[in-house]
């Protein structure tokens, strides 16, 4: 962010044989962010009017060959045209490897552009994971391939936000069978760590976060598996010892609950599903997914390409709304100390 200026988000479409185009649309046509941050799309304008079909919906932009030649204040949306995808010959509905490898390509400049700090945030209408793969980006998820593209190698991962609370992953996209060791106290300890830091950013003070146990009803004191006792419980003893408000292991059955009436904002779970379905059953249209602990920051709808409805005009705007919003105050503030 320069100066007084707000800050700016760079809006990448999404993979064009779904319903990102559309929901870009319909997001920046309902003023989503309003004058909390500058927009600047970036990729093939062609690609931006197919999603203006798709919405029946216009708005007024200008096409830029870079990001340095657009000026603020302006009354239009800055397009930086990359000209490197045609939607016209990609299939609707489908898997497409030259979509999934554009995206990437796409997210690459855009990328490029924020450590360079010509943007504060990056904010990406949905991408299909086997489009990435076979269009040649060969990363299990967009984390680990934004990884790769800042050179970071600490920790990271998925943030999924509702409006009720957030949650964060200590194992992510691996088999379940190898989740359940890579369950570590190093590995819990930087999880809720980063968890704490973020929700901070986020407004939460001080942040109240709740870990999740492993096994079911917490192990019930061994019966059903110890690594409640083991790893969980005493690593959560070490972190309220140096001051963070932390509690756990609370059966997963139970958490989301206590979560939703407000008893958390952040809910750390062991493996990928434990929260990802609370989340999706509780905030399908409006979750957002928040790329957590990498050098920039990354916001896009939790949903996904919705092939189904490609090109049909019904696709809802309220979870790419909710990321731009979202990409808007993380871009805001600053990265607390503690």
């Amino acid at each position: 962010m320069t100066g007084n200026n707000p800050p700016l988000i760079g809006l990448m479409l999404g993979d064009c044989a779904g319903i990102g185009p559309e929901v870009a649309v319909k997001a920046m046509a309902s003023k989503a962010v309003g004058d909390r941050a500058r927009v600047a799309i970036v990729g093939d304008v062609r690609v931006l009017e197919q999603g203006m079909r798709d919405a029946n919906l216009r708005f007024a932009y200008d096409v830029y060959e870079t990001l340095s030649e657009v000026t603020w204040p302006r009354r239009t949306v800055p397009v930086v045209d990359l000209g490197n995808l045609d939607p016209d010959q990609i299939e609707r509905g489908r898997v497409s490897p030259e979509s999934g490898r554009v995206c990437g390509e796409t997210l690459k400049q855009m990328i490029g552009l924020a450590s360079a700090g010509a943007l504060d945030a990056i904010c990406y209408a949905s991408l299909n994971k086997a489009a990435l793969h076979q269009g040649g980006w060969q990363f299990p998820d967009e984390a680990h391939m934004f990884a790769d593209f800042t050179g970071y190698d600490g920790l990271f991962g998925e943030m999924n936000v509702i409006p009720e609370f957030s949650t964060f992953r200590v194992t992510s996209h691996v088999a379940l069978r190898d989740a359940v060791d890579m369950i570590t106290p190093d590995r819990l300890t930087a999880v809720v760590r980063l968890a704490h830091r973020t929700l901070q950013r986020m407004g939460k003070q001080p942040p109240r976060i709740g870990v999740a146990a492993l096994n079911p009803h917490a192990g019930e004191q061994g019966l059903f598996g110890d690594e409640e006792i083991r790893i969980i419980d005493p690593t959560v003893e070490r972190l309220q010892a140096d001051g963070i408000h932390v509690s756990g292991p609370i059966p997963s059955d139970t958490i989301f609950l206590r979560a939703r009436r407000g008893e958390f904002d952040g809910v750390v779970m062991m493996y990928h599903d434990q929260g990802q379905i609370a989340t999706k059953l509780l905030g399908f249209g409006k979750g957002v997914t928040v790329l957590v602990g990498l050098p920039v920051a990354f916001t896009t709808p939790a949903h996904g390409t919705a092939f189904d409805i490609a090109g049909q005009g019904i696709a809802d705007p309220g979870g790419l709304e909710y990321a731009l919003r979202l990409a808007a105050r993380l871009a805001a503030q600053t990265e607390p100390d503690a």
